[in-house]
């Protein structure tokens, strides 16, 4: 198993020791091994949805756990395909992208149209699958920040999929249109039984100020995720929260004090703590991103945004850049160090 108090380093003690006390968790929805049985059937969703999402926590080195670990790779288009698989040539075939997940014990991959359709008659019984739905490109010029549907759900079920993701710039001129395409996708794939996952992201050059990037301040991408929940994602995805105090920085919008003066600490486990409160209390389960590739410092940064996920009571981590990018074996490695803090019960929720 990973030792993961030496990956943290100096916040060994302020992560593993800090207690969580303006939201407990005994007021919220842990997963478990029972969550759908204990969280998800008080929902509305079909017993065909709540078969798939059991497939998914069922599938991989977590299967059991009620925790995930999931294998992203949209970046093809999210960044070029060039950047992101110039590090790593191998990964232009689609095939290899799926054979990591598959290696490393992944509950899912989640892919593009285009990666998963040209090898699913391969690999649809093997692992869950999930198609991406919507990207922002960067070919156009000059550069736009919108998200375009690529794919519809029925091709995502016709390849077999057990699931469809996609990506809302909350905070932007067009997230409105993008709440509704995506809000009828997911209802749509709710009809035929899959599980939607949300890419709750915040994209306004306004969120930036006084040199503080408030794209990941645990305010405003907790309320994101609260608009997430309430289109029916059943998993949401989000950055690990960095700061928090965006809207009292920015001024705008609405909050209240309690938040920053009582119910919450600087402590990030307290942060992202907020996010899975906006989460419907945990109904809805809470992955944050591995974040892109740094090099030498990729795997200590993975188990502490694994640690703070798993703290929080968040769901687990999608990670992707960080392990795709390595040779196989070393992203194999990297995420089961993430898999190994899930596995570890001295790792408890705060």
């Amino acid at each position: 198993m990973t030792d993961i108090a030496s990956l943290l380093g100096k916040e060994a003690d302020s992560l593993l020791g800090h207690t969580c006390a303006g939201f407990p968790k005994q007021d919220l929805y842990l997963p478990g091994p029972d969550f759908i049985d204990r969280v998800m059937t008080e929902s509305d969703r079909s017993p065909v949805v709540l078969r798939n999402m059991q497939t998914l926590f069922d599938h991989g080195r977590l299967g059991g756990t009620g925790y995930v670990s999931i294998l992203p790779v949209d970046q093809g288009i999210e960044h070029s395909a060039g950047a992101s698989f110039a590090p790593n040539p191998q990964y232009f075939d689609p095939k290899n992208i799926v054979e990591l997940a598959v290696e490393a014990g992944c509950n899912c991959v989640a892919s593009t149209l285009g990666v998963l359709s040209s090898v699913a008659r391969r690999y649809a019984h093997r692992i869950p699958m999930m198609v991406k739905l919507n990207h922002n490109e960067t070919l156009t010029y000059p550069p736009i920040y919108d998200q375009t549907l690529f794919a519809q759900v029925e091709q995502a079920f016709d390849m077999g999929c057990i699931a469809v993701g996609a990506t809302i710039y909350f905070g932007s001129p067009d997230c409105r249109r993008q709440i509704q395409e995506i809000s009828e996708a997911f209802e749509r794939a709710h009809e035929l039984g899959m599980v939607t996952v949300l890419w709750s992201y915040l994209r306004n050059p306004e969120f930036k100020k006084d040199g503080t990037d408030y794209h990941v301040s645990s305010d405003l991408t907790s309320q994101a995720i609260h608009l997430a929940a309430t289109i029916k994602a059943d998993i949401v995805k989000q950055k690990l929260p960095e700061n928090n105090g965006g809207y009292r920085a920015i001024g705008f919008g609405h909050t209240h004090d309690r938040i920053y003066d009582e119910l919450l600490t600087d402590n990030p486990i307290d942060w992202t703590r907020y996010q899975v409160v906006n989460c419907f209390m945990g109904r809805a389960g809470l992955i944050n991103s591995g974040g892109g590739s740094k090099g030498h410092s990729d795997l200590g940064e993975a188990v502490r945004t694994a640690v703070i996920n798993k703290r929080a009571g968040g769901m687990g981590l999608i990670a992707g850049r960080k392990a795709f990018q390595k040779p196989m074996k070393e992203g194999v490695e990297l995420i089961n160090a993430i898999q190994d803090v899930y596995l570890d019960d001295s790792v408890s929720v705060a």
